[in-house]
């Protein structure tokens, strides 16, 4: 599809939030937007290298991990159509800590970031900027959760924190985290096989239930009482 396809859910995005689509249309000519297709398993950003573009996932899927010194993939997300990536290091002189692939062909949208920082009395130009700092704010304290819940000490702590954050993301006590278990386990820096003992324990304990990538919280509060 062309870009002007996807205008309704660019307008979606937490960058592009606030725009009237003829606006939208106009920067996106301004700063030179382009838009690129992936294959599977692709790079669109290496770690150790500079990345000047701030992308919208379009269509498929990306996923961004950091390489441990083991070799190990540590998940930092997921994202599908409408995720907003490379907006917090994207302005920056620094070189990318973490590796961007497709994890499914996907199309993107790619904007040269210095070109979203031209300054301007441009309505559209101001607002993608107030949205920039509101979504670096935002990811910053997702950042600062991910790193609260790496520091707690027992892995049933770990998974009680991680599944209370996604029942809230989802406002339900049902829902399906963007994880396999493999790469759950990743995500909280824990062996697989002790995850999949841990979760069958609180399964039995009547806490939960789950399948595969699937869980209902039956006791939330006793949930919260472990994380503390």
């Amino acid at each position: 599809m062309g870009m002007e396809n996807y205008l309704p859910l660019l307008q979606s995005t937490s960058l592009f939030a606030g725009l009237e689509a003829e606006a939208l249309r106009v920067l996106l000519g301004e700063v030179g937007a382009v838009l690129r297709t992936y294959s599977r398993g692709e790079t669109l950003v290496l770690a150790g290298q500079p990345n000047r573009r701030v992308g919208v996932v379009l269509s498929g899927a990306i996923e961004a991990y950091h390489s441990a010194a083991s070799g190990a993939r540590l998940p930092i997300s997921q994202m599908g159509p409408g995720g907003v990536f490379g907006d917090v290091l994207g302005g920056s002189s620094l070189s990318s800590p973490v590796t961007v692939v497709a994890s499914a062909p996907c199309e993107v949208l790619l904007v040269p970031y210095e070109k979203l920082l031209l300054p301007g009395a441009d309505p559209a130009r101001q607002r993608v900027l107030q949205n920039l700092v509101r979504t670096i704010s935002d990811k910053y304290l997702l950042l600062s959760r991910r790193v609260d819940l790496l520091l707690l000490k027992s892995l049933r702590a770990k998974v009680c924190a991680y599944l209370l954050s996604e029942a809230e993301a989802h406002h339900s006590l049902t829902f399906t985290v963007p994880y396999s278990r493999i790469r759950l386990a990743d995500y909280l820096n824990c062996d697989r096989s002790a995850l999949s003992r841990e979760l069958s324990l609180m399964q039995r304990d009547g806490l939960l239930e789950t399948y595969k990538s699937s869980f209902k919280l039956l006791e939330p509060d006793a949930l919260r009482r472990m994380v503390l």
